[in-house]
């Protein structure tokens, strides 16, 4: 074992773990365990620690780095672990550079994140175990949910230029990626806008087959984006949300940007243009000061808004967070309601499995025979395929949490 690296969090954290493997290999390190973190939830940070003690006791003569999100933003929680040699932040652990002085630097190097003005393209030709390519076009978030410490460890918004953008999607479609997703911690903040974005790419680059986004905003989704769902067959049919609640009041005491009435016309006004969308979205069960009648509304947001696949978040304080000074809902409560949640999210995508059977779909092939479809529904296939195909199939049933192909 030379360099392994443990990847907590988001689409985001996958695309860089694969930075942070091939900088700290290139720097020549050896027996080396790097755990790239998330701080999203209190919850998060937890597992990260727990992660870390547990290798240390697998691995005792490795070094470990902790690094990531949560890293950034605590730093003295992992330097105060012995079973962490190294704590680096999420600027420094894309550096080449820092790893390979990593021998005689600081145990703790993490700079000041607000400080970082700009976002770079770091070139991955793809992620070990996907098919996907992930190409990050944003990084950090200017706006200050209260449940939220992100821009506290991704600093501001910032866009990768986008010819570097395009160049790079040009270099992913020669070594033979067929669909790219589109990644960031707030890519509808993407200057100069993110539907020009996606315009530019599918215009300048037309041998790529699929393009996807991951999680958007959607009060942040500019005319450009809805004209290329329209228009761009190209441009798959799944978004993803950040909806968080179905309450008003909950929504401004998060300090979300958007009512429960935005929501519903957004995805309204969504499925007008592009029919066969399907919608996934970020819910939090159990938020300060949510009363069982805001819980419902958070319930029935998914029958109004269509939702397909429903992400469910358990509420867990963050420290530092506004909303972990606001009165709590109790444990209990919160398991109760995050566990209805993902019961109504269950039976919303059993509709969506039912009306899609029978129908033909184009699939792109994963490992392990599973495919997607561009709703990015999962697929049993009937037999193993190369990852990395496009398949026309026939959808014969499902089995509840996934489509089985005939």
């Amino acid at each position: 074992m030379s360099v392994d690296v443990v990847t907590f969090g988001c689409r985001l954290n996958a695309a860089e773990s694969e930075v942070i493997r091939r900088e700290a290999t290139s720097a020549g390190l050896r027996e080396t365990v790097i755990v790239n973190t998330c701080a999203v939830t209190g919850e998060a940070v937890k597992q990260a620690r727990q992660s870390v003690r547990k290798l240390r006791r697998e691995r005792p003569d490795a070094r470990i780095v902790v690094t990531g999100c949560a890293a950034q933003a605590d730093p003295h929680v992992f330097a105060a672990m012995p079973e962490v040699d190294h704590v680096l932040g999420n600027e420094e652990k894309l550096s080449r550079a820092v790893w390979s002085g990593l021998d005689a630097a600081p145990r703790v190097s993490v700079g000041d994140i607000m400080a970082v003005r700009s976002a770079a393209l770091h070139r991955i030709d793809g992620i070990e175990g996907h098919t996907r390519a992930f190409l990050q076009v944003q990084n950090g978030c200017d706006h200050r949910c209260t449940f939220c410490v992100i821009p506290f460890g991704r600093g501001n918004s910032r866009s990768v230029p986008i010819d570097d953008v395009v160049a790079q999607a040009r270099r992913l479609v020669e070594v033979g990626r067929r669909e790219i997703v589109l990644t960031g911690v707030d890519i509808t903040s993407y200057s100069p806008g993110l539907g020009l974005l996606v315009k530019r790419l599918l215009h300048d680059v037309p041998e790529l087959e699929r393009l996807r986004l991951s999680s958007i905003d959607s009060v942040e989704a500019d005319d450009d984006l809805l004209d290329a769902l329209a228009s761009e067959s190209r441009l798959m049919p799944h978004l993803h949300l950040s909806l968080q609640h179905g309450d008003d009041l909950i929504l401004k005491r998060m300090k979300r940007r958007h009512s429960r009435a935005d929501a519903i016309a957004f995805c309204e006004r969504v499925r007008r243009l592009r029919p066969d969308i399907v919608f996934g979205a970020d819910i939090i069960a159990g938020f300060p000061t949510e009363t069982e009648e805001m819980f419902v509304r958070s319930l029935e947001l998914v029958d109004a808004c269509g939702l397909t696949h429903v992400h469910v978040f358990p509420f867990s304080p963050r420290p530092g967070t506004p909303a972990a000074r606001m009165p709590q809902v109790a444990h209990d409560a919160i398991k109760d309601r995050a566990r209805r949640l993902r019961q109504k999210g269950e039976a919303a995508l059993r509709r969506h499995l039912d009306g899609e059977v029978g129908a033909r779909r184009r699939v792109l092939t994963e490992a392990g025979g599973l495919a997607r479809t561009p709703q990015f529904t999962p697929v049993r296939l009937g037999a193993p395929v190369q990852p990395g195909a496009i398949l026309d199939v026939s959808i014969a049933a499902h089995d509840g949490r996934r489509l089985l192909a005939a």
